[in-house]
């Protein structure tokens, strides 16, 4: 049987990770996995303020999740304990809750080992922060989105009033930054590229642009 195909696209918020991968995992007929979703799935069950709780507590309480990953491409459907996620886990709220729990050395690891086991024969695009560099270190096909705190800020205000929600592009944009500093300082596996993955900065490329530009250097790679 042959060994899974895994590829790997880590960045911060708002550099366009999610569609990207749903994108690959549609041309390549892959799954994808959607980790950022798996740690806001966690902040939100366990709730506001649950980073305080005691280890043993959370510990207790994230081995009463189980996920699960149905489909390909952008139908990949990911559950947790059978549910889809729906779009309660979206707010901003919740990404700070979810940037929160991930500080935690036990929801790390459970979260790690959940991902792992969801690609356990299963070839599948997965994209997060840590995924090229802690959770899939053999895989073949790793890249690194960043763009300017700014300009991904002005997307996502714009991503937002295309849903018809109110927004505040200056607190999008400290919220970002916020977010960035917590991410990328955190002692447990901070926000990095992986040595050997491929950075890509997407400030001044449109989406079409990076997904062709990934897309050949997968396709170079497996020749």
């Amino acid at each position: 049987m042959a060994e899974p195909v895994i590829v790997t696209l880590d960045g911060p918020a708002g550099v366009g990770k999610s569609t990207l991968a749903k994108m690959l995992a549609g041309r390549l007929g892959l799954a994808y996995l959607d980790t950022g979703a798996m740690f806001r799935a966690v902040g939100y069950l366990l709730g506001q303020g649950s980073w305080d709780w005691p280890e043993e507590r959370l510990a207790a309480r994230l081995e009463e999740f189980r996920f699960g990953l149905e489909g390909a491409g952008a139908q990949t459907m990911l559950t947790v304990d059978g549910r889809a996620l729906g779009p309660e886990i979206r707010t901003e709220d919740v990404g700070m809750w979810a940037s929160n729990v991930a500080k935690l050395p036990v929801v790390r690891a459970f979260l790690k080992k959940a991902q792992q086991d969801l690609a356990r024969g299963t070839s599948l695009v997965a994209e997060g922060r840590d995924m090229g560099s802690v959770v899939f270190p053999a895989a073949r096909h790793k890249f690194f989105l960043d763009a300017d705190p700014a300009e991904r800020a002005r997307r996502r205000f714009l991503q937002l009033q295309e849903l018809g929600r109110p927004a505040d592009l200056a607190e999008l944009t400290a919220q970002i930054e916020a977010r960035d500093r917590q991410d990328r300082t955190r002692a447990e596996a901070p926000l990095k590229p992986a040595p050997d993955a491929l950075i890509v900065d997407t400030t001044d490329l449109d989406l079409e642009e990076v997904f062709e530009h990934i897309l050949e250097a997968i396709i170079t790679k497996a020749e």
